[in-house]
């Protein structure tokens, strides 16, 4: 999964989870964003405003060290219509399935992955996500699957684009002062 480019900002949504203390069961976790981690999700994400956003997630120990994360990323975002500008709603529900791995082999997997695309193969699955400092932050994980579910281009229901479209006169193109000097030389 690709990350938004946050640049110097820190995450505006943090949570994170010490691999070393997921239980052999693992755990689940509810979060709900504060207002002020609302309001940085939407500064970053380039949005109006998050009025809402939660996520519901599983994380789950895998052989190799690593750990598996599911559940569900729903919010309500705040936007601008392109069409009309108006202000409008959008609600968003995404699935999230990710595997971490610990750094090395995470990084090593991302090689082998990119080696193999030269092969020209068809379908090549994601390297999984890396554990940084022995830790997952499943704020960034949410707030991540979030940007990336953000339509970018927003239209208010049944709003279309029609440009302004008028037939010009075939007389009136840039060349036309010229051909009307030139038929006054050839009436001469």
């Amino acid at each position: 999964m690709s990350r938004p480019a946050t640049g110097s900002q820190p995450d505006p949504w943090r949570a994170p989870v010490i691999v070393a203390q997921i239980p052999d069961t693992g755990l689940h976790r509810k979060l709900e964003a504060s207002a002020g981690e609302r309001q940085a999700i939407a500064e970053v994400g380039g949005v109006r405003e998050v009025l809402s956003a939660s996520a519901d997630l599983d994380v789950v120990p895998r052989s190799g060290g690593r750990v598996q994360v599911t559940g569900t990323v729903r919010a309500r975002v705040g936007q601008t219509c392109v069409v009309t500008l108006d202000p409008i709603e959008s609600e968003i529900e995404e699935e999230v399935d990710l595997m971490f791995a610990p750094e090395a082999e995470a990084r090593r997997l991302a090689d082998l992955i990119e080696e193999g695309q030269d092969d020209a193969a068809p379908e090549v699955a994601d390297p999984p996500e890396a554990i940084v400092g022995g830790i997952i932050d499943l704020g960034r994980v949410a707030t991540d699957v979030l940007f990336l579910a953000i339509d970018p281009y927003p239209r208010k229901e049944g709003a279309v684009f029609e440009a302004d479209v008028t037939a010009l006169d075939p007389e009136d193109h840039p060349f036309a002062a010229l051909k009307a000097l030139q038929d006054k030389k050839k009436g001469r």
